[in-house]
């Protein structure tokens, strides 16, 4: 955004240096990016009263010239009367008119900056010589108008400098609005102008016509009016409009008005496009004009104006051009039942000024800020219009602002009112009342400002007060709709006074720190097992395409689609980690990685486990884990996952069982994996954990990935309960030496490992015994069926003796007699 210095002092002086200033706004309101000089482009330009004009002989456009300067500018050729020859191209030059003259040895402003700046001299042109020459805007640098000279509009004598007269010794601020969002008073010359005022500590009167919010409007002739109707008023607070006859749509506006316009990037075009133009950018509020009578004509004999929701399907061409296809979340203002605008956006060509309009409907209004910001993003318009009102501009201002421009109009388009305010105003509010006490103001800042401090500050902004001792009841003026509650008074008046002028005071409260939930200290511990163990974390995206989903064997249907998604690639909410963590994987594999192994901690969404009771899906907390050989291994991965695992069983003090995993659970956590080489993770209460195992052979093909994948998911909610139910469980080291025992069993092909295992863990318990049992080996040899050996190891030893030989001979007799004998094997 763009602010005129010179616009602002219109509204209020400004006291300090420049440089100053743009320091106090960038401490107490916004960023300055950038402050351009403008005065030395036109330092040289001067007013000229073009005193005689004969068409050059031989020439079909060029004419000869004598301008009067008053003499001021020195060191040029001039006749015995003292004026100056110039020879003009342009059409409208004429005797009797004042232009602007860009003499010799001076820089036309267009080029002003450049790399090659065109300095201008005295020549010769079809045999007459021209001293320097008459400016068009375009080459004045104020806007792309080249058609002819500029017509000096203002009495103005011979020799004023034009940059005075058109007060183009002037300063632009380059403001960085981002900040300013929630600041629509701001986006207007009034607005931040009172910001100035009261930063410098100034007083400030807003314009008698902004504050009348009833102006009283007197037609000057009458037609039959539209009706307005806001069909949904979620859609808008209020729609303002008035009917205009008899306006000149070739009026230009007033040169300085034009400047102005074109200081704030704004093009002029017209005077009836200028004013609403102008109001826009001096108020913050847009306005925009219809040509009425082929308003009607597309109403079809419907002489309403209806506020609502787009017909989908229903087509709409736009001013630029473009032709657009409505849906149910546009919102359109509408002649009759047929779309002529985009609300808040951009007008309609069929409803378009042109050179025909006799009448004009013009209507200034306020939309929903969030609908205006899906309309901006969905149809790609950032107007000048649209970035205001999705500030959220309020809904007192359009009536002033309407009327304004109507008096504007008759002044510069000759236009007659004829109706009366025509409005909707579902939204109409009470002012905001807030009651403060300087003692609250004062503990939260940290500050000690008086009550005269308050009210000059709550003065300088405007805000109405009354003071009662030490409370100050407030009410918010109707253009500052982002003060709501104490706190927001407080920090206004923080900010204007200054938060650098708190002076810095040690806290009187004691200041602790704060502890993270035992839950996220849980995930800490989490995290650093996992990372020992020699998992590497990573982080994911939340969102993921249906595509990956569809590949993991996850139905789209189940997921939350994201209507404007960040991405095409991110159109879901995931519905568990393992997807998102397989999908890094072959970029690893390609990348070098032989081994690894990832985990994340995060979250995921699923339709099946329904919404919150503010209606937002629920988030489940989860772990996901995968790990990956390059190569084929000769064994199953499925045990370096469960291995894992079983280093948070150890965290949780837990026991966890392995249950058979059923394919049609159709849970999304189970799809990826395989049934048959797979299981559930079961808490020793009976809680289910989650699952582990490797991944079907379509996944596997889908993701290309290698044959050596295995992953594992758990709830860490569920875990975290397992963890915080635990007893501290902390055995000393025993000083003693440990025996290892390593035995080889040979059993049926169909007995399963957890089998020997389960009976080795009972059989070898005692209490005053530490023995552990480990799996060493599992063997089959090649084109052998019936049996296989499954070697297990056992470390026995004891925390106040050394055991003899024959004491852990019996230990393990006793475990080699039991296995035997439940699942008929036998040792080899």
């Amino acid at each position: 955004m763009i602010i005129s210095v010179n616009w602002l002092k219109k509204f209020t002086d400004i006291t300090v240096p420049i440089d100053e200033l743009a320091r106090l706004i960038g401490a107490r309101l916004v960023e300055i990016e950038a402050i351009e000089d403008i005065s030395e482009k036109y330092k040289a330009v001067v007013v000229v009263k073009v005193v005689s004009c004969e068409a050059v002989e031989g020439s079909d456009h060029l004419s000869l010239t004598r301008v009067d300067d008053g003499g001021v500018v020195k060191d040029v050729e001039r006749d015995s009367d003292g004026y100056v020859q110039v020879v003009c191209g342009a059409p409208n030059v004429t005797a009797g008119m004042l232009a602007a003259w860009l003499p010799p040895a001076s820089t036309v402003p267009e080029t002003f900056g450049s790399a090659e700046p065109f300095v201008l001299g005295a020549r010769e042109l079809r045999g007459h010589m021209s001293n320097g020459m008459l400016a068009s805007a375009k080459e004045l640098d104020l806007f792309d108008d080249h058609d002819g000279i500029v017509v000096v509009d203002k009495d103005a004598a011979p020799g004023t400098s034009f940059a005075e007269l058109y007060e183009l010794n002037d300063q632009l601020l380059d403001i960085e609005n981002k900040s300013l969002t929630h600041r629509p008073d701001t986006f207007g010359i009034v607005g931040f102008a009172r910001e100035i005022a009261a930063i410098q500590g100034n007083s400030f009167t807003t314009p008698e016509w902004l504050r009348e919010l009833e102006p009283s409007l007197h037609p000057e002739s009458t037609l039959e009016a539209p009706t307005i109707h806001i069909d949904d008023p979620s859609l808008s607070q209020r729609f303002t409009a008035i009917l205009l006859t008899d306006a000149n749509e070739a009026a230009q506006s007033p040169l300085e008005m034009q400047t102005y316009l074109a200081r704030s990037g704004v093009r002029p075009v017209s005077a009836i496009v200028d004013v609403t133009n102008y109001l826009m950018l001096l108020t913050g509020q847009p306005l925009h004009a219809y040509d009425y009578d082929k308003f009607l004509q597309v109403s079809g004999g419907k002489n309403e104006v209806h506020v609502g929701a787009g017909k989908p399907g229903e087509k709409l061409k736009l001013l630029n051009g473009s032709e657009i296809e409505l849906d149910a979340d546009d919102m359109v203002i509408a002649a009759g039942d047929v779309a002529v605008g985009l609300a808040g956006a951009m007008g309609g060509a069929d409803t378009e000024i042109d050179d025909s309009t006799k009448r004009i409907l013009l209507e200034c209004a306020t939309f929903d800020l969030f609908r205006l910001r899906n309309i901006q993003m969905k149809h790609g318009i950032f107007s000048e219009a649209i970035t205001r009102l999705t500030k959220g501009v309020p809904a007192p201002l359009s009536a002033p602002v309407v009327a304004e421009a109507a008096r504007l109009l008759r002044e510069h388009a000759g236009a007659k009112l004829a109706s009366p305010l025509l409005q909707d105003y579902p939204g109409a509010q009470e002012p905001i009342s807030i009651k403060v006490s300087v003692p609250q103001i004062n503990e939260v800042l940290g500050a000690e400002l008086s009550v005269s401090d308050v009210t000059s500050i709550l003065t300088a902004v405007e805000i109405d007060h009354t003071v009662s001792n030490e409370t100050i009841p407030v009410t918010v003026p109707y253009w500052r709709n982002d003060l709501h509650i104490p706190e927001d008074i407080i920090e206004e008046i923080g900010r204007i006074a200054g938060f650098d002028s708190i002076p810095p005071t040690v806290p009187k409260k004691a200041m602790l720190a704060v502890q993270p939930e035992a839950f996220d200290r849980f995930r800490q511990q989490l995290r650093k097992t996992l990372v020992r163990a020699g998992a590497n974390e990573v982080l994911t995206y939340s969102f993921v395409h249906g595509d990956l989903m569809t590949k993991v064997g996850q139905k789209p249907e189940e997921a939350y689609r994201l209507v404007n998604s960040l991405s095409p690639e991110l159109q879901y909410f995931r519905q568990s980690l393992v997807p998102s963590l397989l999908s890094a994987v072959r970029p690893n594999a390609k990348a070098g990685y032989e081994h690894f192994a990832l985990f994340e901690l995060n979250k995921f969404h699923t339709k099946r486990h329904e919404v919150t009771e503010e209606g937002v899906p629920k988030e489940l907390d989860s772990l996901g884990f995968v790990i990956s050989h390059r190569k084929k291994q000769t064994h199953a991965t499925f045990y370096e996952a469960k291995a894992y695992v079983e280093q948070i069983a150890k965290l949780v003090s837990d026991t966890f069982s392995y249950e058979s995993l059923d394919s049609s659970d159709g849970y999304p956590v189970s799809q990826p994996f395989e049934p048959l080489r797979s299981a559930r993770v079961v808490a020793s209460d009976g809680t289910m954990l989650g699952a582990v195992g490797e991944l079907r052979g379509s996944v596997k093909k889908a993701l290309k990935l290698s044959d050596s994948t295995a992953a594992f998911e758990l709830s860490t909610r569920a875990l975290f309960k397992l963890y915080a139910a635990a007893e501290p469980n902390y055995t000393p080291i025993s000083r003693y030496p440990s025996v290892e025992r390593d035995i080889c069993f040979q059993v049926a092909e169909n007995v399963p490992f957890d089998a020997l295992y389960s009976i080795a863990k009972r059989a070898t318990y005692a209490d005053d015994l530490m023995v552990t049992v480990a799996p060493l080996d599992m063997y089959q040899a090649e084109g052998a069926t019936g049996t296989k050996n499954i070697t297990l190891r056992f470390v026995v030893g004891s925390r106040d003796r050394t055991l003899t030989a024959d004491q852990v001979t019996d230990i393990v007799e006793t475990t080699i007699q039991e296995i035997i004998q439940t699942v008929s094997g036998k040792v080899v």
